[in-house]
């Protein structure tokens, strides 16, 4: 395999660049004033009464979160390279929840993920940059086993797109993330108070079961593929078998009077291997962001008889 002198950014300027991206993220994300009520099952009553007899029905009840997320990434893609590459990830979310109120236990979860991190492999001589866009999409059935406490339960479809390039090759230099699956995904949170101020902590898990991605087969090129027309079993079918694969969080929500901020965790693992091939794309990392709670109403004039209602 040839190699060339591709230069790339050092650990140091990588963590500059890095910081640069985040100060104006948290800048926008500060502004975001949030006055809304925060609890556990419901953000608003249900029906509103004004004093000239028009109601305010809840359509729907929101939790909107945006937040950014930094932290290691570990990186193995064996097409590219026998190396294992580590560096620096940075990845923002964006997470909203919507439910309909009135006895209805089904919400709507979807997540949208980028990311992108710099990687050098343990000797600090070759370097890789990988990125990947993911969305997520989950029914989740709600209960309240007991006060404060909210459980969620339900299955997850999910999809990504991304790539894995190699600056140092020039045959063969990327490797493409394209996947999709399905499994259950798992969501618990409790509020309590401390020092008069409100809080929730909340931990998510999915795990994938089942789905397909595509891969090149071993000693396979791109070329081969795609210009070729050469087709060598490039869409896999992933199991746990074959794909195990987790990610969870664990995040602490504090409201103050005018926003809810959130910390937490976030571990993303992602491994297979298939066709003689192994990858894996591992993330540990330190999240922090803003919750917006609020509701969407519907407004109607009450009848006559409705009036003393």
């Amino acid at each position: 395999m040839m190699t060339s002198d591709t230069s790339f950014p050092s650990t140091r300027l990588l963590r500059l660049m890095t910081l640069a991206v985040i100060l104006p993220l948290c800048t926008h994300l500060w502004a975001q004033k949030d006055s809304s009520i925060y609890e556990v099952v419901d953000a608003f009553p249900e029906t509103q009464i004004s004093p000239n007899h028009i109601r305010y029905d809840t359509r729907e009840i929101r939790e909107d979160v945006n937040a950014i997320a930094i932290g290691q990434v570990n990186v193995l893609d064996t097409y590219l390279s026998p190396a294992e590459y580590t560096g620096t990830e940075l990845r923002y979310i964006s997470h909203s929840t919507r439910r309909i109120p009135g006895g209805n236990p089904i919400s709507r979860q979807l997540v949208q993920q980028g990311s992108i991190a710099g990687l050098e492999d343990r000797v600090g001589k070759g370097s890789e940059i990988s990125g990947l866009y993911d969305l997520s999409f989950a029914l989740h059935y709600n209960w309240v086993p007991f006060a404060n406490c909210l459980l969620q339960v339900g299955g997850q479809f999910e999809t990504g797109l991304g790539v894995i390039y190699n600056t140092r090759n020039t045959n063969n230099p990327a490797q493409m993330r394209l996947f999709a699956n399905i499994g259950p995904s798992a969501v618990g949170q409790y509020a309590f108070q401390v020092f008069h101020k409100r809080c929730k902590v909340r931990y998510e898990v999915s795990v994938p079961l089942v789905g397909v991605m595509f891969s090149p087969n071993y000693g396979q090129s791109y070329y081969e593929i795609f210009s070729l027309g050469n087709y060598d079993h490039n869409c896999v079918l992933t199991t746990v078998g074959n794909a195990p694969s987790l990610r969870h969080t664990l995040s602490f929500d504090v409201a103050f009077r005018s926003f809810i901020l959130r910390v937490g965790y976030l571990g993303d693992y992602q491994q297979a291997k298939v066709n003689n091939l192994k990858q894996h794309v591992n993330t540990n990392a330190f999240m922090i962001g803003f919750v917006k709670n609020l509701s969407i109403m519907k407004k109607r004039k009450l009848k006559i008889e409705d009036s003393n209602l």
